[in-house]
């Protein structure tokens, strides 16, 4: 399996989350971090590395910024149905993917 499976696969399932929860801003980042701290840690396996979760939430943390742009999202237009979900489910993606490649750049530099 290669890594882009593995982030390709955490995007699709945060964007899911992320197209299910769209009318409560915020309400999926309770299930989409769990998503990205496994992406994390199934980086580090492919590279491997043995990532805790403590060690992955603070790679999270640091390449995370976009939450507050997908909370921000959520807010302006979440709330309206079908749009808000469309644009939530891309944005959760989006940043998933973002998250899962600098994390690969991270962990395979220090091969």
């Amino acid at each position: 399996m290669s890594v882009g499976y593995i982030i390709h696969g955490a995007a699709t399932a945060a964007g899911a989350v992320g197209a299910g929860m769209a009318q409560i801003p915020g309400s999926d980042n309770a299930v989409i971090t769990p998503i990205q701290v496994a992406m994390i840690m199934a980086i580090g396996q492919y590279h491997n590395k043995n990532i805790e979760d403590a060690a992955a939430l603070s790679i999270l943390s640091s390449v995370s910024a976009g939450v507050v742009g997908r909370t921000a999202s959520q807010i302006i237009v979440g709330w309206i149905p079908g749009i808000g979900n469309t644009i939530n489910a891309i944005t959760a993606a989006s940043i998933t993917e973002a998250i899962g490649w600098a994390a690969n750049k991270l962990l395979s530099s220090e091969d």
